[in-house]
């Protein structure tokens, strides 16, 4: 089995105390920050570079206000992250012994979505350059 495979497919956990789960969870949250943090870091350099592509080049972002937003949003996606454990426990003290094995389908979930979220600015700035292109060159 790969480490992709792993990382996205792992096994549940069987025992499901609350201190089993949240050791589950917190378990993957490094490499879920070191994904989404790359994530971030492309998504900015790809911003940095269409933004200043001609023609009438955009102004530079002020970096004050985007090192605190990007503080904000990693902050936000490690809360959002930590609703996983939250939602798996809540379906363990709801359904008991019948509550299914969630984990693994809410950490592929969570980890898709925090990623198309992060990406989302690169198509969205492009389309922007595109649209300063055409009205450009007509």
């Amino acid at each position: 089995m790969s480490a992709l495979t792993r990382f996205l497919f792992p096994a549940p956990d069987y025992r499901r105390t609350p201190w089993t789960l949240l050791r589950w969870w917190e378990a993957r949250r490094p490499l879920f920050n070191l994904v989404v943090g790359g994530a971030g870091l492309v998504t900015l350099g790809v911003v940095g570079v269409v933004t200043a592509l001609p023609p009438a080049p955009l102004h530079p972002f002020a970096w004050g206000p985007l090192a605190r937003g990007v503080v904000v949003y990693g902050v936000l996606a490690n809360v959002c992250y930590s609703l996983g454990w939250a939602a798996e426990m809540g379906m363990r003290t709801l359904w008991r012994e019948e509550a299914p094995l969630a984990g693994p389908a809410l950490f592929r979930q969570g980890l898709s979505f925090a990623l198309g979220l992060t990406l989302l600015p690169i198509p969205v700035v492009c389309l922007g350059w595109v649209v300063r292109l055409v009205t450009h060159l007509f």
